[in-house]
């Protein structure tokens, strides 16, 4: 993590400032800079400088040539936050190889201010552990704000928590699947965790078993790395309300029995971001010291093709008796999310959210850019309202009653998917798990428990071009503004 500081006064070893520039016309480019770099608007003519989004220039600063001027573009006036964060980042990863780097924005709030720290501490993130040369340029080291706030310490922390809790998703997601699976998963959990006043468990495989956790050992028994269960535990004494985390970790997802292609499978390695999302969250909700209960189960296992993998027909029991035909082994993620959503249940939280990969459906339907969210109209809406505060989309989607009658089994319970059927892939794996979810109390006719489902699968991975903040590869989707989330609860 960077060093970053917020300074109404800009220290002079700084060789290299940042400023924006918006695009008011097709022809006309304005500069958002502090007042002190008004002479350098007459000067945007005779650059090649563009106010369009993620557009980078360098120029030397008029008044001084032994330091330059980057202009970052913002898009179209009015600048927001959004826009702000999005520039900070693209401008950070434009310039690896500079030691220290200066944003002269003309700062309206600290929000301005704390989405700029963040987006160019996102900026620079970098995974290199399996480089056997070093980089010979490192990113920026030392990110400076030319601001005046009375909450200049605060920001800076705040950004640096949120800020690494996407770093530790990315390291996560970016490690190689023979050096990442469910126990390895474990142990790098409970380092992240040290220092911070959490406690935790974990099931192995006879844990697992002597549980009930049937969804979790199916999946994992053809892989050679036994399945895990991680519940972590951050409980204030004074909190009131209790939010359950369900992240989906399947360390690598070869489809199982049910192969997949091997294009398809190149990257199922990312497969475990809802597990590394909720360990992210839950560890920077401690580190902050949030007034709220929160408890995240991380649903760990490998889906491999062996003589003990899972057949299709099997049936597989749930946590809690329920049982499921499986008749696609490389519908998994909704079976061990479906044990972490009955013991999630049992402990009767306010509210349960899932983070899974779940579902190609959701990139057929929302692209990469936005993740689906399903289950409590009222929580969603918050959600969505929290995303737009983050720069994270996340869009309502409905989840049919009638879509539910497709996973009927003629043996068990439930089926895992409807073989055959292409349509609404999404909101039938959506319908499964709502399926899992417990009540609120052990009344017969008391309602089911709120609850949200993010399918995060055409979002957790970044297969295109980099933008703003988010380089190619993993994205950390959802990590800020589900802290946001529960910052909103905790104060509520």
């Amino acid at each position: 993590m960077p060093i970053m500081t917020v300074s109404p006064t800009p220290n002079t070893d700084s060789t290299t400032m940042v400023v924006g520039a918006t695009t008011r016309n097709a022809d006309e480019v304005g500069l958002y800079a502090r007042s002190e770099f008004d002479a350098l608007s007459g000067l945007l003519s005779e650059f090649d400088v563009s106010g369009s989004l993620d557009s980078v220039s360098r120029i030397v600063d008029p008044n001084n040539p032994n330091k330059s001027i980057v202009v970052v573009g913002l898009g179209a006036e009015p600048v927001d936050a959004n826009a702000l964060r999005a520039a900070a980042g693209a401008a950070i990863r434009r310039l690896v190889g500079n030691t220290k780097v200066t944003f002269a924005f003309p700062f309206a709030s600290d929000e301005e201010i704390l989405a700029v720290l963040e987006g160019a501490a996102m900026g620079t993130y970098t995974f290199t552990s399996y480089k056997s040369v070093p980089p010979t340029k490192l990113p920026v080291q030392n990110i400076e704000l030319w601001a005046t706030t009375d909450s200049a310490a605060e920001l800076v922390q705040r950004a640096a928590i949120r800020a690494d809790a996407v770093s530790l998703v990315k390291d996560l997601v970016n490690t190689p699947p023979n050096d990442l699976y469910p126990e390895s998963f474990t142990r790098l959990a409970v380092t992240s965790l040290k220092e911070l006043d959490v406690t935790h468990e974990i099931w192995d495989e006879k844990a697992l078993k002597r549980d009930g956790f049937g969804g979790i050992l199916g999946v994992g028994q053809g892989s050679s790395r036994p399945p895990r269960l991680m519940k972590v535990v951050y409980s204030p004494a004074t909190a009131t309300k209790h939010i359950a985390l369900v992240g989906k970790g399947i360390t690598f997802d070869t489809g199982g029995l049910s192969l997949k292609p091997p294009t398809s499978m190149i990257g199922m390695k990312y497969d475990m971001t809802g597990a590394a999302t909720s360990l992210a969250v839950i560890r920077a909700i401690a580190a902050t010291g949030m007034n709220l209960k929160v408890t995240a189960w991380l649903c760990l296992a490998e889906n491999m093709p062996s003589s003990t993998a899972t057949r299709p027909n099997d049936v597989l029991v749930i946590r809690g008796g329920k049982t499921v035909e499986v008749l696609n082994t490389d519908a998994e993620g909704r079976l061990v999310l479906a044990d972490g959503l009955v013991a999630a249940s049992e402990e009767n939280p306010d509210l349960i959210i899932d983070v899974a990969t779940l579902t190609g459906a959701a990139t057929v339907a929302l692209g990469t850019r936005y993740a689906g969210a399903m289950g409590s109209a009222d929580m969603i809406s918050q959600l969505v309202e929290d995303g737009q505060t983050n720069g994270e989309n996340f869009w309502p989607m409905p989840l049919p009653n009638e879509l539910r009658t497709l996973l009927n089994s003629d043996i068990a319970d439930i089926a895992n998917i409807k073989p055959g059927n292409t349509a609404g892939g999404m909101l039938i794996a959506a319908c499964f798990l709502r399926d899992f979810i417990g009540r609120t109390s052990s009344a017969a006719d008391a309602p089911t428990i709120p609850w949200i489902h993010l399918d995060i699968a055409g979002t957790a991975n970044n297969a295109g071009s980099p933008f703003g903040f988010t380089a190619a590869g993993p994205t950390g989707i959802s990590v800020r503004s589900l802290i946001t989330f529960a910052e909103r609860l905790a104060t509520a």
